[in-house]
């Protein structure tokens, strides 16, 4: 090989190295790039999955229009009408349909009244679901509740009917629980496909039911049991998954029913039901808490909030409290700092405001929320208690006091205080410490037999810092 040929390529060797350099290059900022769009992409999902359908399109116009969204927990109702008549012309089958648009109206309104959502109707079979677009945990109890009121609704309405030898109507209705996946479109009216093997389930479990039977399979029998009386009905074969075991649903339980009738639930139910519907309250105090306290808040922060609730309910417990007594407790528990989101100073009264602006919506009564706001209230220092509810959280408020973690606790506060030029030195700080104890007295036999003993222990502590 000639000099002139190998200088030829060396040259073309050296322009191939930097061209696969530059293609290298390439290569990482591409990757780079899809490595950012897909942390987008899974951040995004994440949000989305949070967002209310009906706040969609606040957060993403475009994605208002069609979009798909997983729930973990969904339960979904068939109900499928049966008439018969003695006499069937076209005349008649024109009023019928009438009499069926009739039907599923009143079924409408009995599922928004207990916030389920309608998904469709084909033919006479009429299909809702609990748990969307606003996630819950009570879907299940709502759902059979529905269903119940259904049924007694089409019972009265063919009672009158027959009385005048009108049509007969009847609904046999299968219900089950489970993750599915909705695929969301529309823009003015949204509308929901549900879609997944709970659907299937739920259709299978309505097919197997008989004229004027409500069926659940295990999974929601499992989550309504404590509610509602039901019978063990059968077996019902699922592809893949063996047999699956159907309860019938007879009615509420007795002590949950006005006169044992096991339809109409009575305030005992109402109890029950808030407390466990308090986890869905829970849940969107504590986020916003997350979300709009301030950064300073050191000590009045999420777990403060989450120390008193749990508190309340044992000092509550430990007190002999109803279980009405109970949901109060910690429900106040909850508000009880939430007005600072918007104010410091004023905190419980701001608390016991929003309390009263949200609690109707989860059906508190106008007395319990009263009460409520009055136990918010009794948390401002310093504490005058005038009954044993709001004796209980002023001693959960400070329980801090007499724990054993109580330097490191009060040190958050002083940081907190220290934060808003609202107190001195640390000294200053642990010389008021030393006169708020030991002026403080726990109010109930619970907290005093619990807490009381260390609180000597605790100044002696702090007056060993003091200089």
């Amino acid at each position: 090989m000639n000099t002139e040929s190998q200088e030829q390529l060396i040259k073309r060797i050296a322009r191939l190295a930097k061209q696969n350099q530059a293609l290298e290059e390439r290569i990482k900022n591409l990757l780079k790039e899809n490595e950012k769009l897909l942390v987008q992409n899974e951040k995004q999902k994440a949000l989305l999955d949070r967002v209310a359908p009906a706040d969609l399109k606040k957060v993403s116009p475009s994605l208002a229009d069609q979009r798909i969204l997983k729930f973990k927990m969904t339960t979904i109702l068939f109900a499928d009408m049966y008439g018969f008549s003695k006499v069937m012309t076209d005349n008649d089958s024109a009023e019928l349909m009438d009499e069926l648009d009739g039907i599923l109206y009143n079924f409408d309104q009995i599922a928004a009244r207990y916030k389920l959502k309608k998904i469709k109707t084909i033919g006479d079979t009429y299909m809702c679901a609990g748990g969307i677009p606003v996630k819950n945990i009570t879907n299940p109890v709502d759902v059979v509740m529905a269903a119940l009121e259904m049924q007694d609704f089409l019972s009265e309405h063919s009672k009158k009917r027959q009385r005048g030898n009108g049509q007969v109507w009847g609904v046999k209705i299968g219900i089950h629980t489970g993750p599915v996946t909705a695929n969301i479109a529309g823009k003015k009216k949204v509308s929901y496909d549900l879609k997944g093997d709970t659907v299937n389930t739920a259709s299978r479990v309505e097919g197997v039911s008989e004229k004027g039977k409500i069926l659940i399979s295990v999974m929601t029998y499992e989550l309504v049991r404590e509610f509602f009386q039901c019978e063990y009905y059968g077996k019902l074969p699922v592809k893949y998954k063996g047999d699956l075991d159907v309860y019938q649903v007879m009615g509420l339980r007795p002590r949950f029913s006005i006169n044992g009738d096991g339809i109409r639930p009575n305030e005992a139910f109402n109890i029950k039901f808030g407390l466990i519907q308090f986890t869905d309250i829970q849940e969107i105090i504590l986020d916003k808490l997350e979300k709009e306290l301030p950064a300073y808040l050191y000590y009045h922060n999420v777990k403060h909030t989450v120390d008193v609730v749990t508190e309340v309910e044992l000092i509550g417990w430990a007190e002999g409290c109803s279980d009405e007594e109970i949901l109060m407790l910690k429900t106040a528990a909850l508000f009880h700092d939430a007005g600072h989101t918007i104010d410091y100073d004023n905190h419980e009264f701001h608390g016991a405001q929003m309390a009263r602006e949200m609690l109707p919506l989860f059906n508190y009564s106008e007395q319990q929320i009263n009460i409520i706001c009055d136990i918010i209230m009794a948390t401002r220092l310093p504490p005058k208690p005038k009954n044993l509810l709001e004796k209980i959280i002023c001693d959960a408020d400070l329980d801090y006091l007499g724990r054993s973690d109580f330097i490191p606790v009060s040190n958050t506060l002083y940081d907190e205080l220290k934060a808003q030029n609202k107190i001195g030195s640390l000294n200053e700080w642990n010389k008021l410490q030393v006169k708020f104890i030991s002026n403080h007295q726990y109010f109930t036999n619970t907290a005093r037999s619990l807490r009381e003993v260390n609180k000597q222990k605790q100044i002696e502590r702090i007056e060993s810092l003091i200089t």
